[in-house]
């Protein structure tokens, strides 16, 4: 058994550290096996010499983010735990000073929780998108796509940027039969959508969400109801790319119009189509490289958010697959 002090002594708001009911402290201990408690100005860290290391790392990356006017949550634990030693944690604003969109938090949920990019990977991407009118988002579950992709919507319409926002996603079928569903073609295509909408339930009521769309400034719709539009004046969000098709693709990115925005975002591990190479996200990703305003942003395992959990799971479908 060892101890590790860390001093927090020039720490002016400690709750921007501690968060709500010692929050962020607790994910510490659990992400490390190691006990964290309060002496005066010091953080003291108990346990095996291996785990105090760990925790100390960690929490000396978070009061940084603290001492820079970040206030923490536990979700940012897992951010500072993949930050190599010696690299500044990327969830860490860049200050006042900074210009780019990284630099402040760009929205703040219903529960209060701050929403702003926490790895390398979301930095690249909400950077991309601020400075490309088409960006292609790639990358593994839980490293925040299509989420930030909507959220930057919502800020986009709300500052008065764009007119609406669409929001789209193909309706393939993932080893199951959309024709056995109960309902109407509604029902049908409510399930595939659903995402889109706890994306949005994340930031606004129901009832917000509700009359938004009843005023046409949010409309989430599947992808074959693109075909023939013209979307101007929108931020227009296509989420599980990765299963339209090449045609599908095609008439997508076409349908973009003045003033418009495009995000498309996908997993290209997790194609449900007969043929990986029908996949036009796949095919999209390799046209594009060279082209003016058209950003390819690749995110990997590095980049997951959503749950510690996940990024074993993809190392390990890895290793299976090879």
């Amino acid at each position: 058994m060892t101890q590790t002090r860390v001093s927090i002594a020039a720490l002016d708001d400690r709750i921007r550290l501690f968060g709500e009911f010692d929050g962020v402290l607790h994910a510490v201990e659990r992400a490390t096996n190691a006990a964290i408690h309060v002496e005066g100005d010091e953080l003291v860290i108990a346990g095996a010499r291996d785990a105090t290391d760990k925790a100390s790392s960690i929490l000396r990356r978070l009061i940084d983010a603290a001492d820079a006017g970040e206030f923490l949550s536990a979700d940012d634990v897992a951010a500072a735990a993949a930050t190599p030693v010696g690299e500044r944690s990327s969830f860490i604003s860049t200050g006042a000073a900074s210009q780019t969109p990284t630099g402040n938090t760009l929205a703040t949920t219903r529960r209060g929780r701050p929403v702003r990019p926490r790895t390398n990977g979301q930095r690249a991407f909400v950077d991309a998108v601020a400075s490309h009118t088409l960006t292609f988002a790639i990358g593994p579950a839980g490293t925040g796509k299509t989420f930030l992709a909507v959220i930057m919507a919502l800020a986009a319409l709300r500052a008065g940027d764009v007119q609406r926002i669409v929001l789209s996603r193909p309706a393939v079928e993932a080893g199951e039969n959309l024709g056995f569903l109960p309902g109407d073609l509604q029902a049908k295509v409510d399930p595939y959508l659903r995402p889109l909408f706890d994306a949005l339930g994340e930031i606004m009521e129901q009832n917000a969400i509700e009359r938004a769309v009843e005023r046409g400034q949010i409309e989430v719709a599947p992808l074959a109801y693109m075909r023939g539009r013209t979307l101007a004046d929108a931020f227009v969000v296509l989420d599980e790319a990765q299963n339209a098709s090449r045609d599908q693709m095609k008439m997508f990115l076409t349908r973009i119009g003045a003033n418009s925005r495009m995000v498309v975002c996908g997993d290209v591990t997790q194609i449900d189509l007969v043929r990986r190479n029908d996949s036009g996200l796949v095919h999209a990703a390799t046209l594009f490289t060279e082209v003016k305003d058209i950003a390819i942003v690749e995110l990997a395992e590095a980049d997951v958010v959503r749950h510690p959990l996940i990024r074993a799971i993809i190392q390990a479908y890895a290793r299976a697959d090879r």
